[in-house]
């Protein structure tokens, strides 16, 4: 008894000790005093390994499962697995199972002979993927795709997402939504799938969702209910769903005869956030004046389709008053979410149509009721009202508004919502009196202009300077073409991006904004951005992210964003600190340099690669130099981007001239050879056109080739003035007639103008690398040059040039053969006179392609 109380007591101490002094029990398993426990990692997205037992268990319980084929002996298998684990989560969220396995007896029973191999199971029904493995973002369009999905005689299930996805990409699908517990759904199931394959055959896709809180979204009380989706738009059947032929005549008559669709309210929210330009009217079924102007509107469908307005109609009087439309018929046409009343004769089909194309087309400032105003107002941060009152035509309110209409597309381009109204109760509540009179609301504060609106240039001014845009307290939202506009016009910004509606990242903003003060004060600007996509539009590992901008250059913060006072410390220490390093570039920012910067090197790097840091480190000794000499460094771990312009191999220098990308071919562990490359790259005029076999460098010890393909040297030089040059096409420059049939058409450099060329990347060139005098380099093994034929662009005067010519061997030390030199370079040039080779100095396109094999 005395032992048990005497351990009880003991545990009660041990207890309160613990509560008291957390950081020596916590420290007690590491040895450190007052560490705190980290919280663990979480788990990165990986595919599930799996036996063959495993896999027939998962085919039969799961109708959408892909299987990625490898063997241990494959060498390319680990790196298209990596790129394929990049998919995980997004083909979960689509209700794909995404396995792996090794089990090539398995394989070959599948039909699959080489490794690595996708195969996609519909519903146990295999089909062997041969798209580009690398290709992850082709891979999950194919997982999610319809024509994947596709199945004969029957009809898809398909989950929310899949949905979203097709409807988006498909003209015209019929979706079922049904509960397949029903007994009612079921039936209709089984009538329908019988005119699945019509469907087919009219280009109509059908699907089918069991998914109450879907349909709920889409405004579907009564299951099981048909919806016919054209490009988006939702149709609603309301026949008999058990006379399938009833329902296919209706498919095939909503596909070729185009109807003003009618739409239910939430389907009318959908539209109105994801359709550009929208046209909705509200009218009353039972009334038959209103079904007569629906009938006179019929008319102008084709017109409004052809110019890219979506026109729907609403029966519901309730959600007409939200708008504050107390009249029915009524117009609304919705641009990028922003609504405008027509207050036109709605009878006259032609002046409506009018009226809609001069909306879509023209900058016009957007007419809205007090309903449409107050909703405008607390929604959006920045929206501008001009107040006109009682306006009748050609008094000035007419004119003062009318010339007004010229600032709309600046404010638009700046994220300022700029609307009109006749109505005077909101005006009278913001303290209007006087009319007509521009007010603007940031964050729903209204600031009154004082000045002369009959000069625009002054109220644009006005209404975009940084104290009129400033909202006391808060940090100023912005969209993607304000958010560009800011960084290219600021040196020091800082941007949290976020989702809309996402409550944690409201949190973070609430800490935020304790220090925004304190970011003006250093002269940094504090926005945030919620656009849609927005992740993806500035190459984010997520959202909530917080991003220092340098010059455009980006830093993203790693810590803890509830933590205001440590975001401000880092914040502040990036400003003051100064850059000695290679700046790290996204995809958006390195394609604006590569755009907009004459010269720039760009190193590409991948994260698993074991030397990249150490040779990183050699070439950060460069940057301060490469600035000196005018040559912007930058460095990208974006290995997608990488490889659209042919880099596979990993650490690689690309030296961009005005867009122009060049390989670097030498030992990048020598610093001073990168950086006199680099400079001999911006002085010198000449370049090496093409990569040679497979894109590799045509020297020898790197894939050399004897008779494969060899870069052209291109030396700009100037046309004499009587030299005409005729109009030409471009030429496959070909090979002799000896490697004909050795190697696969595909392989022939083609210039990249020509017609069959679709890629925007620019292809690599190979410029010409000076040899540095006096400059030996023990660890570049890749100093011989190899002879290059020389490409001449029109007929030199008589005078000599002292250029070194392209078609002249490198001697060794100490050799002099400037004869034999002279003989090659002599003969060239006879060669290239008798083959007429001129240049199209605009195109910059040769008329005759040279060639000649290299010894």
């Amino acid at each position: 008894m005395t032992f048990t109380r005497l351990k009880t007591l003991s545990l009660l101490v041990c207890a309160l000790l613990a509560l008291s002094f957390p950081g020596y029990v916590s420290g007690a398993g590491n040895g450190k005093k007052g560490s705190q426990p980290v919280a663990p990692p979480e788990p990165e997205a990986v595919i599930e390994e799996v036996n063959a037992k495993q896999l027939e268990k998962l085919l039969a319980d799961k109708d959408y499962v892909a299987v990625f084929w490898y063997a241990r002996s494959c060498v390319t298998c680990d790196k298209v697995l990596a790129e394929l684990e990049k998919i995980d989560d997004d083909t979960d969220s689509f209700g794909v199972d995404f396995v792996k396995i090794n089990d090539k007896r398995l394989a070959k029973q599948y039909g699959i002979k080489n490794f690595p191999a996708l195969t996609y199971f519909r519903e146990k029904e295999p089909i062997i993927y041969d798209g580009d493995l690398m290709d992850e973002e082709g891979v999950l369009d194919f997982l999610t795709s319809l024509e994947a999905m596709d199945l004969p005689d029957r009809i898809e299930e398909v989950n929310a997402k899949i949905l979203q996805k097709i409807i988006e990409d498909t003209d015209f699908v019929a979706v079922l939504f049904y509960d397949k517990d029903q007994k009612k759904s079921q039936k209709i199931l089984a009538e329908l799938e019988n005119i699945d394959d019509e469907c087919d055959q009219n280009d109509i896709a059908f699907v089918k969702i069991d998914d109450d809180k879907e349909a709920k979204e889409w405004g579907i009380d009564e299951i099981p209910s048909i919806v016919l989706f054209e490009r988006g738009i939702p149709h609603i059947y309301e026949g008999d769903l058990m006379k399938e032929d009833e329902l296919l005549g209706w498919l095939v008559h909503q596909k070729r005869y185009s109807e003003i669709p009618e739409v239910t309210d939430e389907m009318k929210d959908k539209l109105v956030e994801n359709t550009e330009h929208l046209a909705v009217i509200f009218y009353d079924k039972d009334d038959k004046q209103d079904m007569r102007i629906l009938n006179e509107l019929e008319n102008i469908d084709d017109e409004l389709e052809k110019e890219g307005i979506v026109i729907v109609r609403i029966d519901n009087a309730a959600e007409a008053k939200e708008y504050g439309l107390d009249h029915l018929p009524a117009l609304i046409y919705f641009e990028n979410k922003i609504p405008a009343l027509y207050e036109g004769d709605l009878m006259n089909e032609d002046e409506v149509l009018e009226w809609l194309l001069v909306q879509k087309k023209t900058a016009t400032i957007e007419e809205v009721t007090d309903e449409i105003l107050v909703s405008l107002i607390n929604e959006h941060e920045y929206v501008v009202v001009f107040f006109t009152g009682p306006c009748e035509p050609g008094e000035t309110c007419e004119h003062t508004l009318n010339a007004l209409e010229s600032i709309d597309d600046e404010l638009d381009e700046a994220g300022i919502i700029f609307v009109t109204t006749e109505d005077t109760g909101i005006a009278k509540k913001y303290n209007v009196k006087t009319y007509p009179r521009l007010v603007f609301f940031r964050n729903r504060d209204p600031l009154h202009f004082t000045g002369d609106l009959d000069d625009e240039d002054e109220v644009l001014a006005w209404i975009t300077d940084d104290e009129t845009l400033e909202i006391p307290g808060k940090i100023e939202e912005v969209n993607v073409k304000m958010l560009d506009k800011i960084l290219a016009e600021n040196d020091h910004v800082v941007v949290f991006f976020y989702a809309e509606g996402d409550k944690k990242a409201q949190k973070i903003l609430n800490e935020l904004e304790n220090i925004d003060d304190e970011c003006e004060e250093k002269d940094i600007d504090f926005v945030k951005t919620s656009d849609d996509d927005i992740d993806k539009e500035y190459d984010l590992p997520g959202l909530p992210a917080l991003a220092f901008y340098r010059h455009k250059f980006r830093t993203i913060y790693t810590g803890d964003l509830m933590k205001e006072e440590e975001i401000l410390e880092w914040v502040i220490d990036l400003h003051e600190s100064t850059a000695d390093v290679i700046e790290s570039v996204d995809r958006k920012t390195l394609q604006v340099l590569i755009n907009d910067v004459e010269h720039l090197a760009v190193f590409f790097y991948d994260d698993e690669c074991e030397s990249c840091s150490d040779i990183l480190e050699e070439l950060e000794n460069i940057d301060d130099d490469t600035d000196k000499h005018g040559i912007q460094f930058v460095k990208s771990n974006d290995v997608k981007l990488a490889h659209e312009i042919g880099i596979f191999a990993f650490p690689a220098l690309v030296y961009y001239e005005t867009g122009v990308p060049i390989m670097y071919d030498g030992n990048l562990k020598n610093e001073n050879r990168v950086l006199q490359w680099l400079v001999n790259q911006k002085n010198d005029e000449c370049f090496y056109v093409g990569l040679g076999h497979d894109g590799h460098s045509a020297k020898r010890g790197n894939n050399f080739v004897p008779n494969d393909y060899k870069p052209f040297q291109c030396c700009p030089t100037k046309l004499e003035k009587s030299t005409k040059v005729p109009k030409m096409t471009a030429q496959r420059i070909g090979h002799s007639e000896g490697d004909q049939g050795k190697r696969p058409s595909g392989g022939n450099f083609q210039f990249a103008g020509q017609a069959s060329s679709t890629s925007s990347t620019k292809p690599l060139a190979t410029k010409k690398q000076t040899k540095p005098a006096n400059n030996s380099d023990d660890d570049d093994e890749d100093d011989e040059d190899k002879p290059l034929v020389k490409v001449s662009y029109a007929n030199k005067r008589s005078g000599g040039s002292n250029k070194p010519q392209a078609g002249k061997k490198p001697l060794a030390k100490g050799q002099a053969n400037d004869d034999q030199s002279q003989e090659v370079e002599k003969a060239s040039k006879q060669k290239s006179s008798k083959k007429s080779g001129k240049l199209n100095v605009k195109s910059g396109y040769l008329s005759v392609g040279v060639r000649q094999q290299f010894n």
